[in-house]
């Protein structure tokens, strides 16, 4: 059975692979350090792209994000270069686990422990809140799984009962944190599924003071263009992981800012934004979720009295 890799995207002929500073990205190393360490020390040898780019596989992201973490505990990668792939992977996993709040809802997860899970869950967010959940929880949480699915350690059916469990919990948050401030409706661009990290963010948007209203996965813009009259939405937030989702929208979407209410803005982020970013602000979008300004009082009240 092939496995869906809950972050990455999937690509024509093959898995899903990340130029450079998309895995400096995600692992946390400067481009930089990642040349050196790939002279140097030959801890992971990409592939290259016709055009000379470097193409790292999700197992290569994953096994640099290992080192990264065990580096920050103090040790040298001169020294994890020559030890076993394996070693350093199971000692990074082992940090995680004994270092991190994760450890008790990463075995649940390996388990298949749903009703634990959910109870973990729940906890975390009620002595949290919904900001701190997100990021302090569910972000590093997708991390560890993410990597732990990509080195084959757990399988799909983890994954997937993590992220809806998870999904879950974030909208419910959503809702039950919703203020009075002007509303923010957010969808994710036809095809896209991928909602653990796009909720995770709105977490914070909510937190200026935004009312965040959210659509779904996988919806036509022109829905979401009718929503926002509808609603009257000073604000409207997309997501989008993969380029090859974007690019067949590019035509509504460079379309969409003139379509909405007045005043209202549009944000737009996600991994597969960065080629149309140009393009995208030359329409009027503003790029990623930190777009997103505190939401004054009096804004707040204006937006209760129109909801």
């Amino acid at each position: 059975m092939t496995r869906r890799n809950p972050y990455p995207r999937a690509v024509a002929g093959g898995e899903r692979t990340y130029e450079i500073h998309e895995a400096a990205q995600l692992t946390g190393l400067a481009p930089a350090r990642l040349r050196a360490w790939e002279r140097r020390y030959a801890v992971v040898r990409p592939a290259r792209h016709p055009n000379g780019y470097r193409a790292y596989t999700a197992e290569q992201v994953a096994l640099l994000r290992a080192f990264a973490r065990l580096i920050e505990g103090g040790e040298r990668i001169g020294d994890l270069a020559v030890q076993p792939i394996e070693e350093v992977l199971s000692r990074a996993e082992a940090r995680d686990i004994d270092e991190t709040t994760h450890g008790a809802l990463l075995g649940a997860v390996v388990s298949f422990d749903r009703d634990r899970l959910e109870a973990l869950v729940a906890e975390q967010l009620r002595l949290r809140g919904l900001s701190g959940f997100a990021r302090e929880v569910v972000l590093p949480l997708a991390q560890v799984v993410g990597d732990l699915w990509a080195l084959g350690k757990i399988p799909v059916a983890a994954e997937h009962m993590a992220s809806e469990v998870v999904v879950h919990a974030l909208k419910a948050g959503l809702r039950d944190a919703r203020g009075k401030g002007p509303v923010c409706l957010a969808a994710c661009l036809p095809g896209e599924r991928h909602e653990w990290g796009f909720l995770a963010s709105l977490a914070d948007v909510q937190e200026l003071g935004w009312q965040v209203q959210y659509l779904g996965p996988d919806l036509p813009v022109d829905d979401v263009v009718e929503a926002a009259w509808k609603r009257q939405a000073r604000a409207v937030a997309f997501s989008a992981s993969d380029p090859g989702l974007v690019e067949p929208q590019v035509a509504a979407l460079t379309q969409l800012p003139a379509r909405l209410p007045p005043r209202a803005f549009v944000v737009i982020g996600g991994g597969g934004v960065a080629p149309f970013e140009h393009l995208l602000r030359s329409a009027g979008y503003r790029i990623g979720l930190e777009s997103f300004t505190p939401v004054a009082p009096d804004a707040q009240a204006r937006g209760a009295a129109g909801s």
